[in-house]
């Protein structure tokens, strides 16, 4: 048996993921261009957005994992966080691990790879991220293979325990909790002003009168003037 159980890490504290939780991964998106995962992993319930702590699982093969230690053993905020190391063909959360999950306050969860019993989840469980579906799932029993709380590979972004996640039907966002105060600053400051600019357009301005031109096309204009 290779299993590897450590310890959970420090929370990010919950006033901090509440605010993460008001921002838009979009909106994120238009100042950071990394700690975003791949965008074939998509919400089986869409419409939701959850923000939380992430605390990891690397389950390598169709073998069972330490996955119902980690349901168990989660504190309401966490994010887990699922790395199959290529395993695409076999389900390792469904329903009932869903189920536990909701009940224990678990924010969310994320697989790089297939989930099952959709619906579910969708009724029953947390809020999922996946790459799709399959009836396949792993071994149950004896031996369990993996490691619980090990900085992972999801969705082509390394992830550590502690990191903060935020996902959305735009998609999957992760940070150092170090850096995470700034860039929620920064997110909903952007928030407000996108609030003005609706408003500004509502009331017959266009995006040129709010914006003006960008420069380069200014200057080609000015230059097409000239040469008229």
């Amino acid at each position: 048996m290779n299993l590897t159980l450590r310890p959970m890490p420090e929370q990010i504290p919950a006033a901090l993921i509440a605010r993460l939780a008001q921002c838009e991964t979009g909106t994120i998106g238009h100042s950071e261009h990394q700690g975003f995962l791949r965008n074939d992993l998509r919400p089986v319930k869409p419409g939701v957005r959850v923000a939380g702590t992430a605390i990891t699982l690397r389950a390598p093969n169709i073998l069972g994992s330490p996955m119902g230690w980690l349901v168990s053993n989660a504190r309401p905020g966490d994010f887990i966080v699922v790395d199959r190391c290529g395993e695409s063909r076999h389900a390792n959360w469904g329903y009932v691990t869903s189920y536990a999950a909701r009940l224990a306050g678990i924010a969310g969860i994320v697989v790089d790879g297939p989930t099952t019993d959709l619906q579910e989840q969708r009724e029953h469980g947390i809020p999922c991220w996946c790459s799709g579906a399959s009836p396949v799932t792993v071994k149950g029993g004896l031996p369990i293979e993996g490691a619980v709380n090990v900085p992972v590979s999801v969705g082509g972004v390394a992830i550590s325990p502690g990191d903060a996640v935020l996902a959305d039907d735009s998609g999957i966002f992760v940070c150092p909790p170090q850096r995470l105060a700034e860039i929620v600053d920064e997110a909903l400051r952007r928030q407000a002003a996108e609030k003005i600019t609706l408003e500004r357009l509502s009331r017959g301005e266009t995006l040129l009168d709010i914006f003006g031109l960008p420069p380069a096309i200014g200057a080609a204009l000015d230059e097409g003037a000239a040469e008229r």
